[in-house]
This record gives structure tokens, C-alpha cells and sequence, in this order.
């Protein structure tokens, strides 16, 4: 019998898993702090995390422009 090709059924047996879901470091961060998306501009701890991460971690555009923050995407 010929080899079966194409993407394996999802309820099969040996199906591939999509990888989990992983947190970014903003979202532990935000966890870490207990805020909620209405608390984010009035925090004085996310704002100096978001200075001092803003280069090389993800932080939602939004926030940025709310903060006033540029990104500097050159290495």
C-alpha cells in the first residue's frame, strides 16, 4: 500500500497538535501586576516596563502610542 499523503485528519490517532498557546512577556508581566486593560496607562509599573522592554518584547501599539514611546526597530 502507497504511503498516505496530505495533512493527517484531526480525530485520528498521530493527527499533529498545534503548539500551545504561550503567554508573551507583556501578558506575564500585566498578570504578574493584576491589571486589567483599563488599568495599563495609569500604571507607573507597566509604563517603566514598557521603557525599559519596548525594543525587543511585544507591547500592544496601542500602548505605546498612549505612553508617547517610539520604537526603535534597528538592532
Amino acid at each position: 500500500m502507497a504511503p498516505q499523503r496530505g495533512t493527517p485528519h484531526p480525530a485520528r490517532p498521530g493527527a499533529i497538535n498545534p503548539p500551545p498557546f504561550l503567554e508573551s512577556s507583556f501578558e506575564r508581566v500585566v498578570d504578574s501586576l493584576k491589571l486589567s486593560p483599563e488599568q495599563y496607562q495609569s500604571s507607573s509599573e507597566l509604563r517603566e516596563w514598557v521603557l525599559r522592554n519596548k525594543d525587543h518584547k511585544y507591547v500592544p501599539p496601542d500602548l505605546l502610542k498612549a505612553f508617547g514611546f517610539q520604537v526603535n526597530l534597528e538592532p
